[in-house]
């Protein structure tokens, strides 16, 4: 990685000099600037972590300098030095980013204590960035990307169910990656190196759904000009993928049930029966018993396929498996984007882990993607996540009263700005909704150890 890097913006040169050479570190670059706008050219080729800026200079102040730096980068640690201190300034320069406001004369025993610790958390920040790619890189079971108990358990039911499955049924909510687990049980079966078949349910119309499965004979329907091979006898040696099977009609269902049992199949208009060697995985987000129940699907067919299961869970059960997820889409929508994102802001990473995802894993992928395509600088902010987010953040309001931690109650927007103690606040009592109430989990949304909050749960009295 490239040294850490301070900017000193400042139009009084022999102020810019002492400064440099009272920060100087052997393993720290000190850039310096005597005018704003060269000092705002390094921040956008250098990106340093920190800047340190006079607050009174020509064509440009410090304040406006602080706004340039918040737009491109807000992880930057901005530090504005001025000798005409007032308390206004100085609560505006807080109110929009800065790190701290120094009087001058600068005293340099507290500038270079101050300027340390901020090091200091660079250089955590930079290992935990490097601890999340390792882990990323440890935490891929067959592609898909997790690190969580539910998710383990997910990852050795695949393990031991793949060799010997025929037939499996894998459920979970819309985005989950469903798909993704049925090609972890191809790819680790017997037939990993035959065809992966792939039907979506939902996209075929009721009439064509047989001759698309088992195939049709020339002339036994109008426009059957050719004898056709179904998508059993193209997954011949290989695993056929039936996505959203809750929407096949009961037609089809009997039909198929007979292919499960027998392991042949006879093409629309043929009186001959052909063998076929296919594994069969069915997807579905529908709740399966419940249509059982209703007669929209076939109780023996859902024995049969239900025998054996695997539930692929929300994210919203799996939210310490979020930094891992957001790490792996950003490596790869730079990479597609060709940029350089090195990762997100607190306050983004904050807005991520307190909504309550109603569209999994697929919604977090669009968030990122959305996030890596609107960035300028090199770190993902809250104003290029989508609309919704940034409104969610603006009023307070991560989960939607539509869901099992909310549910019963209504979302009041904020009518104001709140204090730093109310904020904390509705974190706290967000991350213990999202949480279920654990307070182990809880704690990893928020990124902090259980003693720090159950000392914010007393504080607040929550």
């Amino acid at each position: 990685m490239s040294p850490l890097s301070v900017l000193i913006i400042d139009d009084n040169l022999g102020s810019l000099e002492l400064l440099s050479e009272a920060l100087a570190q052997p393993d720290v670059e000190i850039l310096t600037a005597s005018d704003p706008e060269k000092g705002l050219e390094l921040v956008r080729s250098h990106h340093p972590q920190i800047v340190l800026t006079d607050l009174v200079m020509p064509h440009m102040t410090g304040i406006d300098v602080l706004d340039h730096i918040m737009q491109q980068d807000p992880s930057t640690e901005v530090i504005l030095m001025t000798a005409h201190y007032s308390t206004e300034s100085a609560v505006e320069a807080i109110k929009k980013g800065a790190s701290d406001y120094l009087n001058k004369p600068v005293s340099i025993p507290a500038l270079r204590q101050k300027i340390g610790e901020l090091l200091a958390a660079a250089r955590k920040r930079r290992r935990a960035l490097q601890l999340e790619n390792e882990l990323a890189t440890n935490a891929e079971f067959e592609g898909i990307i997790g690190n969580s108990p539910l998710m383990w358990d997910m990852f050795s039911r695949i393990r031991r169910i793949a060799p010997h499955f025929r037939a499996v049924l894998i459920t979970g909510e819309t985005g989950t990656g469903k798909d993704l687990a049925a090609q972890a049980l191809h790819r680790l079966s017997p037939v990993g190196q035959g065809r992966y078949v792939v039907l979506n349910c939902s996209a075929v119309v009721e009439t064509l759904f047989e001759s698309e499965l088992f195939g049709h004979v020339r002339g036994s329907f109008t426009g059957a000009t050719s004898d056709k091979a179904g998508l059993f006898e193209h997954a011949h040696g290989g695993t056929l993928f039936l996505d959203e099977i809750g929407d096949m009609p009961l037609a089809t269902q009997a039909k198929l049930l007979r292919v499960l049992q027998n392991q042949e199949v006879q093409r629309v208009g043929s009186l001959t029966a052909r063998k076929v060697d296919v594994r069969v995985i069915a997807a579905t987000n529908h709740d399966l018993r419940a249509a059982v129940a209703a007669k929209r699907f076939r109780e023996d067919l859902f024995y049969r396929l239900s025998m054996v299961e695997i539930q692929v869970p929300r994210l919203a059960d799996r939210k310490e498996d979020l930094p891992l997820l957001v790490r792996h889409f950003i490596t790869k929508f730079a990479a597609q984007y060709r940029k350089q994102i090195t990762g997100l802001t607190h306050r983004a990473q904050i807005a991520l882990a307190m909504h309550f995802w109603p569209g999994n894993v697929r919604e977090l992928e669009n968030v990122i993607g959305h996030g890596c395509m609107m960035v300028i600088g090199d770190t993902i902010d809250i104003a290029d996540l989508p609309a919704y987010l940034q409104a969610e953040r603006a009023q307070g309001a991560s989960v939607p009263a539509t869901s099992p931690a909310t549910a019963g109650t209504a979302e009041q927007p904020s009518t104001g700005i709140a204090s730093f103690e109310d904020q904390e606040r509705l974190l706290v009592e967000r991350a213990m909704q999202a949480a279920g109430g654990n307070q182990s989990k809880a704690a990893r949304i928020l990124k902090i150890g259980r003693d720090a909050l159950r000392y914010k749960l007393k504080k607040h009295n929550l």
